[in-house]
Order: C-alpha cells, then structure tokens, then sequence
C-alpha cells in the first residue's frame, strides 16, 4: 500500500511539473456546460519517459512495461485532483474518469524498438514499443464505444443509480468487451442493461504498416526469398487522419492480441504517430565518390559540363555512349527533383520510340537509383483498391496502388500500349488533378450513404509509347509534332515532359544499339570511354541521394529568362497556332532548372541553368503542339558528340549560341523583356 501511495505521489508531483494540472483543469472547463452530460469522460496526459525515469525510476518503468498499471495510477490521481481542487461537479467516481498516455518519445534501446521486417506476431508483454514503416491501407473512420454506464436491474440495489458500473475501452478489447447484455452487479449479482443515453463514442481508423524494405520488391528486381508481412494499427479519436497512405511513419504503439472467435489476430494501439524519413549517413560519414568530385573539378569553369557527363556515361552498360544522352538527363533530373509535397513540382517524362525494349530496360536500370519506385505491371492495380475489414468493423478497406505506393519516388508505367482505354482515361485524370478519388459504396460496406474520397498522388510517373503504332494521324499534322503512337494529344499533354529518342537516328542508331549489345553480351562492362569517366552505379546512387537532398534558391537572373521565356513562348504559340500554354509550364521550367542546379550540386539556379530548362520544355512542347517562331535543334541540349575534353568546349559554345536566340525570343515576343533580362 506505502508503494502505491508513494507512485500516486510522484505521478501527482509529475503533473504539477509538466502542466498536467493546469492542462487537466483546462479540460474539464467545458465539462461544466449544462448540455453536456456523459459516463466516461476522457483526459491525454502527455507522458515523457525520460523525465519520470529521473524523477521516481520505478513510476518511469512501470509505465513502461506496465501501461495498464500506470494508467490506473494516473486515473486515481487525476480523479482526486478534480474533486479536490473543484474543477467539475460531472464526475462523480474513478471510473468516469477515461485517462489515456500519450508518449512523447520512448528510450532509444532495442528493447523498445520492433523491427517488422523479422519480428514473429507472437503474444508478448503489453507494453511500449516504436515502429516504423509504409502505409499501404487505411480504412473509413468508424465509431467505437469509449465508455457505457450500465444499471442494475434491482431497484433496490444501490448499483441500480449512480456511476459504479462504468465500462471503458482497453487496447485489444473489442466491441462486445466493453457492451454487451451478460454482465451482472458487482453488488448483489443482479442482471446489468446499459443507460443506452450515457453512451460515448468515439472514432476509430485500422491502417495496414508495412517494413519500408518491402517496397524493394516493387521495383521489379529479382525476387529474394524474404516475405514481409504488414501489421495492422488501431487509430483512435485524435491519432484518426494522421496517416496517409503510401507515406512513412514512426508510431508508438502497444501490441495487444484481439480476440474474435473463432480467431486471434495480432495488432497494435497506436499511441502516438510522426512522419519518418530513413536518415541517411551524417556528412562526415557518408561515403563519397571520388571520381564524381575529381569530375567536378575538373570541369568546374563549365556551367554545364558536369551534369553532361553525368548523363554521357549514365547507362552504359545498356546503351552505347551518346545515342540517348537527353533521355538520361531527363531521368537524372526526374529522379533528383522527386515530389514530396502535393503543391511540389516534379518531372512526369512520356519517352515516344520505336524502340521500347531497350528503353524500357534503361528506364527499369534508372529506377533502382530512386529513394522509393514502383514498376507498375498493366494487370495490377495503379491507384486503389477496396475490400472488406477483416477485423470486425465491416467497413472499406482502401489498398494503395503503385503510385500511392511510389510516394515521393517515381512511379513506371512502362509502355502505354498494354493499357486499356479506360486506364488511359484514369491516368489521364490523376495527371490532370494529382490525386486519386475513391468511390465507396455505402450499402455494400455497411453505411447508409455513399462516400468518396481523395488521397494526393506525389510521384513521377515514367511512361513509354511506341511510336511505331500508328493511331490514325493525319498525315497534315502540324510540323514538328511526334507520333505518340496509342496515346492520344491530351494524354501526352499531361505529362512534363516529352521526349522523342530514336527515330531521328534512323537505322544507323539501330546498328549502333545492336553492336554494343553484342559487344556487352560477350564482353561485359567492356565500353571505349576515358578511364577518368568510369563511374559504378554506387557512385550515382550516392550522387542522386546527395542532389535529392540539396535545397535551391533561384537567382533573379533565372527568374527573368524563365519569366520571359514563359510569356513570349505563350503569346506567339498563342498568335500564330492558337495554343495555350497553362501555367503549369512555368512551373515545370522551373522543376527542371532546380533539378539541374541540384545535378550540378550547387545550390544557387543560374542562367545556365534556366537555359536547360528552357530548351528541354521547348523540344517537348514541340513534339505536342509543332515548331514555333523559337527555331533550335531537336537534340539541342546535346548538339554534339562527348567523346573528349574539347567536345565539351563545343558543347558549351552551341549553348551559349542557343542563349542568345532564346534571348532574341524573349525580346520579340515579350514586350518590355529588355527591362528585367541584362542584355548580353
């Protein structure tokens, strides 16, 4: 009795210290409205471990490892200080008093830490542990029973008024543990019925977690022997909403066996929830790549020159050296510039070619160097899925797709071919919208009304189309404009970027490409390039993961070629072929001239930057709407050959050439462009 004593003590000294006294005060203010008349009534207490383990050791690890135990303790004092200090005349016993542990944080140690990439779902003690992992389904809110006054039904049994029989939810009981008709007085035995009037709901939300490494396997690699296996969370009242599909999360929960007869599933009571990001090796101890920082110095006069290489000697194993080098920069810049918010621009690339195999194998090579991707198969499901609870709520149960799954990473569809029409249409609308909406019938899943929700889509997709499939073009297209094959122009005009490979190398490109398979097929990771541009595919995944996490700022010279470029591109597209360009295509001006500052691992947007960017958008709006009164190159990033130092030198020369005709652009078409672009 003196330990119990001594543990409400400390627990009450706790509260004073930590502004639970003044919080729990706070909370029963509006209690006191007349309206307001419940059984249970319910109270978060912010608990940090750390501070009650210094404060009383054995009140901290009995919160710990016995949370059940500690909350009855902070129950009791709760209640005797509410009577005592007159907070409210509502609560009239111990047990209307529903007090619920919130941990700030538990002790970094591997007792407190579950790995649900080798943990068994297996009974164990009921207390604290921290997990972290991939939202992949997320159900409706329900309702659930917080608390319920039952009477006796002796009428001159004392149990048949007032509060002494309260029953209130516990982690891993369900619902009939806390309602049901067979319970009897603790009195005199009697039959117990509920005051159906004092009942207290609350809302509930099921998620399915998952171990982030499970996501690997969705990147079409060769498939291990492991199998992951998800874990289902329990949300209540506050935590519901906090999670959102296809994003990472570190949750603090307690595992509980949840009885359903015939069946006892293994879950979890979430108690608290934070948004988690694997954090990479500290500067000091990430590994970097030597040869991409001699790279860098070596061409560090040349504002473009770095990434050039980059993408020169990106996928060599794949494709001879040259024959794709803008669709590699693409990838680079898409992988670099990943979504992270909704509202974030990122780079949607549709590559048109006749040849799909090769470049669908380059596409699946550049997708294992993103943070998080998906290789969506034409047969599975792309968006969501629905079906029923199987934990007794008896209510939908949304599955995320590849490209809820690909959040913050790339999403590949592959070729568009293979997609029915109505899965084109879908893409289609998501593009258009970034976000997915989901229609839930309510009769089938046990509601009155029908319901739809949305999620946002905050990956990059990757598509190819075979240009070689022609769809019924007329052959007086406009000039300039690409064959896309089974996509339709209002498709193509959803994507970022479009990019045409192959067809203007005709058949010497074809005997190129087949000369270096042969080549690779019989002596592999044999290809002619200077020793100093080796690079393995750590070293760009290094690089991509340290570009990733760059943030830019762009400089006011950018600003003003990408602002001037934008309205002299829409007023003579507009003028001379009645096409209207969104304001969408600033915003991917911009992506791209981020996305470069970050390849060449500055932080600063330059003009020359802005110059990339301008001439990539400008190609792909081309290949949708025709040539404009902008008169480049369709390879005009890549005008020339890398095959040594003095190519680069060239390379540099026919950029800076392209500046001055984007610069002439800007001033005929952009009226008052000479008064915010230096002239040069």
């Amino acid at each position: 009795m003196a330990d119990i004593l001594s543990l409400k003590e400390s627990v009450l000294v706790y509260l004073d210290r930590s502004g639970g006294l003044q919080k729990l005060e706070d909370d029963c203010r509006p209690l006191n409205d007349p309206q307001q008349t419940e059984a249970v009534y319910r109270f978060r207490v912010l608990v940090n471990p750390s501070d009650l383990i210094e404060m009383d050791p054995r009140l901290g690890d009995c919160v710990l490892h016995d949370p059940l135990r500690a909350t009855g303790l902070f129950q009791s004092v709760c209640f005797l200080a509410i009577k005592t200090l007159s907070f409210t005349d509502k609560i009239h016993s111990a047990s209307q008093v529903n007090v619920s542990l919130n941990f700030t944080h538990l002790p970094p140690f591997p007792e407190y830490t579950l790995d649900l990439s080798g943990f068994h779902q297996v009974y164990g003690p009921m207390r604290p542990v921290s997990m972290e992992g991939a939202v992949i389904a997320i159900t409706r809110v329900t309702k659930y029973t917080q608390g319920a006054r039952f009477l006796c039904t002796d009428d001159d049994c004392p149990g048949s008024t007032g509060f002494h029989h309260i029953r209130v939810h516990a982690p891993g009981a369900t619902e009939s543990a806390t309602v049901r008709n067979d319970f009897s007085c603790m009195i005199c035995s009697s039959p117990l019925k509920e005051d159906v009037k004092f009942r207290v709901l609350g809302d509930k939300q099921l998620v399915e977690l998952i171990h982030v490494e499970a996501l690997d396997v969705l990147r079409g690699r060769q498939q291990s022997s492991f199998r992951y296996q998800s874990v289902t969370l329990f949300l209540r009242d506050e935590l519901c909403h906090s999670m959102t599909i296809g994003q990472l999360y570190r949750v603090v929960g307690i595992p509980v066996l949840v009885r359903q007869w015939p069946s006892i599933t293994w879950s979890v009571e979430a108690n608290s929830v934070q948004p988690w990001e694997p954090q990479p090796l500290p500067p000091g101890c990430r590994k970097e790549s030597p040869r991409f920082l001699e790279l860098s110095e070596r061409v560090a006069p040349s504002p473009w020159g770095f990434p050039a290489i980059v993408a020169h000697c990106f996928g060599l194993d794949l494709t001879p050296p040259g024959l794709y080098n803008t669709l590699k920069l693409c990838l680079l810049l898409s992988l670099v510039q990943t979504r992270t918010d909704a509202d974030d621009p990122g780079l949607d690339l549709l590559v048109v070619t006749a040849d799909t195999l090769v470049l669908d194998r380059l596409m699946a090579y550049s997708l294992s160097l993103a943070c998080r991707g998906v290789r969506h198969q034409a047969s599975a499901e792309m968006f969501a899925s629905l079906s029923r609870d199987e934990h007794g709520a008896g209510t939908a149960n949304i599955h995320a797709g590849s490209a809820l799954l690909a959040s913050g990473g790339i999403c590949m569809l592959g070729d568009l071919g293979f997609y029915r029409k109505d899965k084109l249409d879908h893409i289609q609308s998501v593009l258009e919208s970034r976000c997915v909406s989901v229609f839930i019938p309510g009769k089938k899943y046990g509601e009155e009304a029908d319901q739809q929700l949305s999620f946002p889509v905050q990956c990059n997709f990757w598509a190819l189309t075979d240009s070689s499939q022609r769809c019924g073009r007329a052959d007086s297209a406009v000039l300039g404009t690409a064959e896309t094959g089974p996509v339709q122009a209002q498709l193509a005009e959803t994507f970022g970027l479009v990019i045409q490979c192959g067809d203007r190398v005709g058949e010497r490109g074809a005997v190129t490409q087949a000369l270096h398979t042969l080549q690779q097929a019989v002596q592999p990771g044999s290809h002619p390039r200077p020793a100093c541009w080796e690079f393995s595919t750590e070293d760009y995944q290094e690089l991509v993961a340290r570009s990733r996490g760059l943030q830019v700022e762009l400089s006011p010279e950018a600003k003003k070629l990408i602002h001037g470029y934008y309205m002299a591109s829409r007023r003579a597209r507009t003028r001379s072929q009645g096409v209207k360009i969104s304001l969408a295509s600033i915003k991917l001006l911009i992506s791209l001239a981020e996305a470069h500052c970050k390849l060449c691992l500055r932080t600063k947007v330059l003009e020359e930057d802005a110059v990339i960017a301008v001439l990539l958008c400008e190609n792909s709006v081309t290949l949708k709407h025709g040539a404009s009164a902008l008169v480049i190159p369709p390879d005009a990033v890549f005008p020339c050959d890398l095959e040594d130092v003095d190519s680069l030198q060239r390379r540099d020369a026919a950029l800076d050439q392209l500046h001055q005709i984007i610069l002439r652009f800007v001033y005929t078409f952009a009226p008052g462009a000479n008064a915010y672009i230096t002239e040069e």
